[in-house]
């Protein structure tokens, strides 16, 4: 490996210090129902982002809370010695994107046949640091 591309790498690498992520796939509700909770979350701090989750009535709010928590956790074992609180943690970018679909049929009048289709989508969540204090 060259010096230029070695520098480079080691660029990206502290950059991508500040970021982490969490991904949830085939989670087995509907992407616009998804949609829904991630819009009230995308761009809050962490500890805002947590507090609507908790009180939010959706059933997509739980798993998005886990999500988010796991996302944090995975920043905090990036940067073991940077302080949680003093990083300013907040919920960079937050993607829903539709999974496989599950296709059944429901019995409908005169011998006909409906399709179900049971969605489920795939969740990424961005976690960033509005300050970058490293120790």
């Amino acid at each position: 490996m060259g010096v230029r591309k070695r520098l480079r790498a080691e660029q990206i690498k502290e950059a991508k210090k500040s970021l982490a992520f969490a991904k949830l796939n085939n989670c087995p509700t509907s992407p616009r129902k998804m949609r829904l909770v991630a819009d009230l979350v995308r761009g809050k701090d962490v500890e805002k982002a947590l507090a609507i989750l908790k009180f939010s009535q959706k059933e997509a709010s739980r798993r998005l809370e886990k999500l988010v928590v796991s996302a944090i956790a995975n920043w905090q074992s990036k940067n073991e010695d940077a302080d949680l609180e003093a990083a300013e943690l907040f919920v960079q970018e937050i993607k829903v994107d539709s999974g496989s679909m599950l296709k059944r049929l429901r019995p409908a009048p005169q011998g006909r046949a409906h399709r179900i289709r049971k969605r489920s989508n795939h969740v990424t969540v961005v976690i960033g640091a509005k300050n970058n204090t490293q120790s």
